[in-house]
Formats: C-alpha cells, structure tokens, sequence
C-alpha cells in the first residue's frame, strides 16, 4: 500500500452532556485518531474507541497507544501489506487488543479506498444510498429520559435505546411506554443481569421491545442462549461478539436473535463485515452499534451500515449529538431520520484541521 508514515493523535473533547449508564459517567472522551500517509502524499484515517478507563472493555486508550506504538505499527512496518484484510492476518500474533488493532486497519481502508478512487462504502460492498439513525437515551431520570425521547422525535430519529439495570427497568419502561406506547423501543442492560433473573427479564417482554442487548454477562453465550428460549423478547449480543467465530457460535446454537456489529469491538471493517455476512446467510439481524465516537468512526460505521444486512437503525446520530464542533468536514447531520452514506472517494469527509489542533493533547510519527 506504498505507505510513507503514520501519525497518531491523543485528543479530548467534552461531551456536550454527560452520557450516563449504571457502569459510571462520561462527561470527556479521549481517542486516538491515525493518519497513514502514502508515498503519493494520499492520507487514511482511523480512530481508536477505547474509553480512557476499563468499563466497557478491557481496553482503555492508554493500552490501545501501547500496542500500536510497541506492537502493531511496528509489525506494519516490518511486514508491508497490498489489501486492508492482510493487516487483519498480520496482527493475529497480538491477541485481542481489538480496538487498538481496529484503528489502524480502519485508517488502512480509508487509505486504500482513496488510492482506487472509490467510497468505502462501495469498497465494502455497500448498496444503500442512506441508512437509518437510532439514538441511545441514557440518563439515570426518568424525566430526563422522557424530554430526550421527545427532543429525539423531532429530529426525526427512527429507533431509540434506553439503558436499563436491576432497579431501573420495569418502572423506566413502564412510563416510556406509558408516554410513547408506540415508538421502535429497545433496552440495553449492558450485562447488569445474571441468569437468576429469568423472572424479571421475563416481565420485560410486556414492553414490545425490539430487542434486550446484552442482559447477561458480558463473555457470556450459554446462559443467554438458555435465556432467550425463555423470553419472548429478541437478545442481541453486544459485549460477548469479539470474532467471527463468537458470531458464529451465537448464530449455530440460538444463543441471541440479533447481533450488535461494532467495529472496534471485533477489531475492524474486514472481521465486521465477516460477521455481516454470516448473519445475511443466517436471517440473523445486525444492526451497528456506537462508542460515542469522534466523527473519523461515525463515518466508518456509516460505510459499514450501507451493507444489505444492517435492517435495524443503528447508533448513528449526528455530529451534534455529541459535540460542540466535530473534528470531520461536514459533520455528520441527520434529516428526517436518515443519515446519507457519502460517495465521495474513501470515508467521504475530511478532517477538520483547526478542531483537530483544538482537541490534540499529543501526537506521535512513525516513518515507513
């Protein structure tokens, strides 16, 4: 791929208002952006979604700079690739570290998709012009959460996720429906539930929810799969699909209805679009999940999202439901509900230099 250099980038940015759920508050996200400039001077980028602590999972941004500086991007230089799906081959010697490893390959397809003239999203065999946007409720008050819902109907948003645990479901759900008995509803427990709690999930599917994401434990596929024979209600997996193969065991022994395809999650485009696949042959539903991203992964996810399969509106929201002022030109707007997929050649937006420099805490340069 004749690549020259690579720049990372620390940046931190407030978010416009905290995004809270029962595992703790996100008030500022930290992320790392590449940069893989080839020897024709064409730049690709990728962004690291880690979280600056171990919360969701076991990588925070510091360990995702560890590997890319001492592992990956040395590997990358010792070992010159011709496609993006090389480098997912290339960092199997690293075990896990998905987002790390997700970051740089994604800048590898931005990259590759510029130097063929072509969108990623055509690239990845996308087919839709514009995808549906979902919106992710997530307050610890349910007056909150009621005026977000409203707030969100007006601009249009086609599916909304609310954050319940143990304490904060039924009652939360009750009045949402009580309000809103008929809007695209879905619960994200993010593994606050263990199988003992058969009789309380069970409750839930009163609610004609779209879906429970992740009830159980987060490295959990038995127990939900002994669970959603129990309940109504479809399981979507988030937590617990890291790889192909996890999807496809999920998949083969009915452990969930619906899979929650993150990028970073199983450690870039080429494995996202493996899973993809497999749940198109399958009749499995996939839709894409968010990690309140800077605008370099939103764009990534958008691409991703333009594939057949994606039939359920995913965390794709606007720029500004995050933030002040994005780090991508243009931001990322919703009309009407719909997000258009950009057929501009590579991820379709530039970086925004000035937001960029505003944000940059530090960056470092590889030479190829």
């Amino acid at each position: 791929m004749n690549i020259s250099s690579i720049q990372l980038y620390l940046i931190k940015m407030p978010l416009k208002s905290p995004f809270i759920t029962h595992l703790g508050v996100v008030g500022e996200r930290e992320g790392i952006i590449v940069e893989i400039i080839d020897h024709d001077g064409i730049c690709g980028y990728g962004e690291g979604v880690a979280f600056s602590s171990p919360w969701y999972t076991e990588e925070t941004v510091e360990t995702s700079f560890h590997m890319l500086n001492d592992f990956l991007i040395p590997l990358l230089q010792n070992q010159p690739i011709q496609h993006p799906k090389e480098a997912t081959m290339l960092f199997q010697s690293i075990r896990r570290n998905n987002m790390a490893k997700s970051a740089l390959e994604t800048a590898l397809w931005d990259l590759y998709s510029k130097q063929n003239q072509a969108s990623l999203s055509k690239m990845l065999g996308g087919k839709k012009e514009r995808i549906p946007s979902g919106v992710v409720v997530a307050t610890n008050s349910v007056t909150k959460a009621l005026s977000q819902i409203e707030h969100y109907l007006e601009e249009g948003y086609q599916r909304f996720k609310i954050k319940i645990h143990p304490g904060q479901d039924v009652s939360l759900l009750a009045e949402i429906r009580r309000y809103y008995p008929d809007i695209p509803l879905m619960a994200d427990a993010n593994s606050s539930y263990t199988i003992k709690d058969i009789e309380q999930l069970k409750s839930l599917d009163q609610f004609n929810l779209l879906m429970i994401e992740q009830p159980l434990g987060h490295d959990d596929l038995i127990e939900h799969g002994i669970l959603q024979k129990e309940i109504m209600t479809p399981i979507c997996l988030d937590e617990s699909i890291v790889t192909f193969d996890d999807a496809r065991k999920a998949i083969d022994y009915g452990c969930c209805k619906v899979i929650n395809v993150k990028v970073g999650r199983v450690g870039g485009l080429y494995e996202a679009k493996r899973i993809h696949d497999y749940c198109f042959e399958k009749d499995i539903e996939v839709w894409c999940g968010g990690m309140i991203e800077f605008g370099i992964s939103r764009a990534h996810n958008i691409a991703l999202a333009s594939l057949p399969g994606f039939s359920i509106p995913g965390d794709i929201s606007a720029s500004n439901r995050f933030w002040e002022e994005d780090i991508i030109l243009p931001e990322v707007t919703v009309e009407n509900g719909w997000v258009n997929v950009p057929s501009g050649i590579g991820i379709g937006f530039e970086i925004n230099p000035k937001r960029l420099k505003e944000t940059m805490v530090s960056k470092r340069k590889y030479v190829f």
